[in-house]
């Protein structure tokens, strides 16, 4: 029995992993809609949201029997081989999980634990039935397959029910309010906010708490069929207590409700979904508990396992704690909400995800329905509804755009108001859902009714909820193939096989850490060259300066790195140069994005500053393709084995680099620490540099003459030439916009002094 109780620390052990990987991940559900809205603090946020995991805990016990007998009939089974079973799916649980969280990819951990289940216990029972000699027909009596069904059908109806729901409500509630909904708001702003106030209070009635000790069955069941008295009664009085707070106070009455739905969400997620990660290492104690008892440990039957057993309520407070520490404490928690956030974002800017075949069609599909909807309804009506609809003018000289929220907390509220009112009837009707697929469809279904997916944006904000749908779909499909590997692996190999996950578990995590960081800091790096609290247009071009300054710093680095990997042949610095290039496009894109934000803020008579920031762009798009065509011609040359350069070509190739590289360095390097730039002398480096390339030209066409290099050989030579020489054209172009710019800043501060 030693081994098995070292079984249980493990389990233990793995409890907590799962408590902090399981949080990260399913803490965008209850978190989304206050961070998008920025309704308070992050702190205050973070604060009710904590209230409700430990509020909801406590009403977890009832919720763990799923573990113990939900997917599989444990009187089939011994300790030893349940023992297995949960093992196996914990290691897989946090796998996964971890692996999503890395991403930042939201996830069901319902999903991920009912595949889990059901994979190591048919990975069990098949090796239990090729003992005994039996036929898979068999199979059915050890799995409880309609559980299995029901979440497959939970998917299903999650994105489909809550995509519509959170469009349609989201769109009539525009409609009603507008963008410019305070206005409204006075006049009939109780009767929306008693209505969302009902809905979530009877969510968190029939969802929240129907695990509560405190709450009957009989009371659980006097609330599902009394729904509509509840409602209709909360309907009144919070009706009547925000219109008296709307007559006589400012209180904005979205606030309390976006706080109490999200009270609401984080007390139901930790209700529910706590089973997902401490309900098996408890129902593995229960076992280990039931086996010691009895007289034969390692061959007795689990039966009593089928029995209710309840949990101990500071072991969930425990949990609770861990918990909430995960979620004032974990990065990947903050990198999953930022992707569901980002794809509900309101405004333009830069996509998390890139386009795709699938999402173009998808989004060209949509377009013809709303084409013909359009052209069959009224003019008349059309112009009204639009105007209705029409988004608020963005005005960046009175709000920060960095400070902006991602969506109002009239979204924010119908968010939390379709998702409580979907779970809820779902629940009460005992219908499979999700919530974590209700709360992100909601979410994003909203999105596309508040004209968030915009023709600018749509490709991309579609790539990411069929990457983020197709998520949920490999989650089952991994959960269940995984675990079947691992049980059947810890089944033959005992505590050496667990001892050896254990080992994988830690190697993985340290590894995903590392990677989460890796792309944490591509973020940061990238959102460093975003125009932060800038409310003038002076400030917005004095900071272009260092964003440009370290744009050019970055070509230069990478362009060497190129040139290095071709002297050499060496593919694997050519294919870290290659994947850099993506980003430096994306600092391209950020800058312009800047330059255009810079537009806003220039005064509308200043026509000369436009157009020369309007240059600016062009020379920013044209040093950033050149700079890829360079390295992608790189690339391919080395990968493809053609030849490589003769040693006269590199000469002079090095005298390309050490020319162009000096010119980028010298006008970031003033760029960036302010200084004024000295146009002669950056003019005299481009101007030697287009020498060399006209000396350069002359003698490769002798050399072809003379039959001394090989075609591709020509064309990779003529490639890098012309595009080292764009990267200067454009440099020096850059020099002579900030060098006026940099004039008129300096003329400025002399009037001032």
């Amino acid at each position: 029995m030693d081994i098995y109780f070292i079984s249980l620390i493990l389990l233990a052990s793995f409890a907590v992993f799962d408590l902090v990987v399981g949080v990260s991940n399913d803490a965008v559900n209850f978190l989304n809609s206050s961070i998008g809205s920025q309704v308070a603090p992050l702190r205050v946020i973070l604060f009710i949201a904590s209230l409700g995991i430990l509020a909801g805990v406590t009403f977890s016990s009832g919720m763990m029997e799923v573990a113990r007998k939900g997917i599989f009939h444990p009187q089939f089974f011994t300790m030893p081989e349940l023992i297995t079973i949960f093992l196996a799916v914990m290691i897989t649980d946090i796998l996964l999980l971890d692996l999503f969280n890395t991403f930042g990819l939201p996830t069901s951990t319902t999903v991920s634990i009912v595949f889990e289940l059901l994979g190591a216990a048919v990975g069990v029972s098949l090796i239990k039935i090729a003992a005994s000699g039996d036929g898979l027909v068999n199979l059915s009596q050890y799995i409880n397959t309609g559980e299995a069904l029901g979440i497959i059908s939970g998917i299903l109806l999650s994105v489909v029910v809550a995509f519509f729901f959170g469009a349609v409500v989201q769109y009539v509630t525009r409609l009603v309010f507008t963008f410019d909904y305070q206005k409204r708001m006075k006049r009939y702003g109780g009767l929306w906010g008693g209505l969302a106030l009902a809905v979530i209070t009877y969510f968190i009635l029939i969802k929240g708490a129907k695990g509560a000790s405190f709450i009957s069955s009989d009371m659980h069941e006097w609330i599902k069929t009394h729904s509509l008295v509840i409602m209709s009664g909360s309907f009144v009085v919070f009706a009547f207590i925000f219109q008296m707070l709307l007559f006589f106070t400012r209180i904005n009455i979205l606030k309390p409700i976006v706080l109490i739905g999200t009270f609401a969400l984080a007390m139901a997620f930790a209700a529910n979904d706590l089973v997902n990660f401490i309900g098996v290492p408890l129902a593995g104690m229960n076992a280990y508990g039931v086996a010691s008892a009895s007289g034969a440990p390692l061959t007795v039957t689990m039966d009593a396992l089928q029995e209710k057993v309840p949990s101990s309520t500071n072991l969930l407070l425990l949990a609770g704690a861990i918990m909430v520490i995960t979620l004032w404490l974990s990065k990947k928690a903050r990198t999953v909400t930022e992707t569901e956030v980002n794809l509900g974002h309101q405004d333009e800017g830069v996509e998390r995800f890139g386009s795709s075949a699938l999402s173009r069609v998808v989004v060209r599909m949509a377009c013809v329905p709303i084409d013909l909807v359009k052209r069959i309804t009224p003019s008349f009506i059309g112009r009204r509804i639009s105007k209705r609809l029409l988004p608020p003018v963005f005005r960046q000289a009175k709000t920060d755009v960095e400070e902006r929220p991602s969506f109002d907390l009239l979204r924010a509220s119908v968010n939390l108001m379709v998702a409580s009112a979907v779970v809820s009837y779902a629940t009460s009707h005992k219908l499979p859902l999700s919530t974590t697929y209700v709360t992100f469809m909601v979410a994003m279904g909203s999105s596309l009714s508040d004209q968030a997916w915009g023709r600018e944006t749509a490709v991309y904000r579609v790539t990411g909820v069929l990457t983020v749908i197709g998520g949920w779909f490999l989650t089952a499909v991994a959960a269940f193939t995984v675990s079947i590997f691992f049980s059947t692996f810890i089944y033959h190999f005992k505590l050496y096989a667990a001892v050896i996950l254990l080992g994988i578990i830690v190697l993985m995590i340290w590894r995903n850490h590392r990677l989460h960081s890796q792309r944490k800091e591509e973020t940061l790096n990238l959102a460093a060259f975003s125009l932060k609290k800038v409310t003038t247009a002076q400030a917005a071009i004095t900071m272009s300066f260092e964003h440009a300054g370290a744009f050019l710093n970055e070509v230069g680095d990478n362009l060497s790195n190129a040139f290095d990997g071709l002297f050499f042949e060496n593919r694997t610095i050519l294919k870290t140069a290659r994947a850099k290039t993506k980003k430096i496009q994306q600092w391209a894109n950020v800058l312009m994005a800047n330059i255009f934000k810079t537009l806003y803020l220039l005064k509308k008579y200043d026509l000369e500053g436009s157009q020369k920031y309007i240059s600016t762009i062009r020379s920013l798009q044209e040093i950033a393709e050149s700079h890829r065509d360079v390295v992608i011609r790189a690339y391919q040359h080395v990968d493809n084995l053609h030849t490589g350069l003769s040693s006269a070509q590199q000469q002079e190739f090095e005298q390309i680099r050490d020319g162009l590289i000096g010119l980028l360095k010298d006008v970031s390097g003033r760029l960036l620490e302010r200084k004024k730039l000295d146009h002669d002398a950056l003019s005299r480096q481009h101007d030697a540099l287009q020498q060399m390339v006209a000396d350069f030209d002359r003698r490769q066409i002798e050399r072809i003459q003379k039959r001394e290099t090989k075609t591709r050989l020509s064309i990779l030579f003529y490639g890098f030439l012309d595009g080292c020489l764009k990267i200067s054209d454009q440099t020096l172009a850059l020099v002579e916009i900030f060098r006026d710019s940099f004039m008129e800043e300096n003329g400025q501060k002399e009037k001032a002094e």
